[in-house]
């Protein structure tokens, strides 16, 4: 059985910093490709940041590039994604994904990934 759960939301005021954490049982972590993506109400779900399976290389959107940072532990089938220099615009509830591939094909489309977690809330305010 597959899961993923998320942890690590809350509230936080503008400028401040959050690190959320993602684990995925049931599966080969190492042979996972994970991502963080989020969605805002009223909006749709937005890819925020991805890493492959070996947790070399990594991608963000241009809306969060050089203020949060993507990581894995695979030992510890951990996912993290440490958010610094909050926006009140970074308000969304944050969502754990995974898929079983380790190619760099398509990192920040949602459709591309098969496994999820239920979501963690994170809210900033001004």
């Amino acid at each position: 059985q597959v899961q993923v759960v998320e942890s690590g939301g809350g509230l936080v005021q503008a400028g401040g910093s959050l690190r959320l954490s993602c684990t995925a049982s049931g599966l080969t972590f190492d042979g996972l490709t994970t991502a963080w993506f989020r969605q805002a109400p009223g909006k749709e779900r937005e890819g925020v940041a991805s890493i492959i399976c070996s947790g070399g290389r990594a991608y963000y959107a241009d809306s969060v590039k050089g203020r949060f940072t993507i990581s894995r532990v695979n030992a510890k089938n951990t996912l993290y994604l440490q958010m610094n220099s909050l926006k009140p615009e970074d308000t969304a509830m944050y969502y754990c994904a995974a898929r079983v591939s380790c190619s760099e094909w398509q990192l920040l489309a949602a459709f591309e990934y098969a496994y999820w977690g239920q979501g963690t809330q994170v809210t900033v305010s001004s």
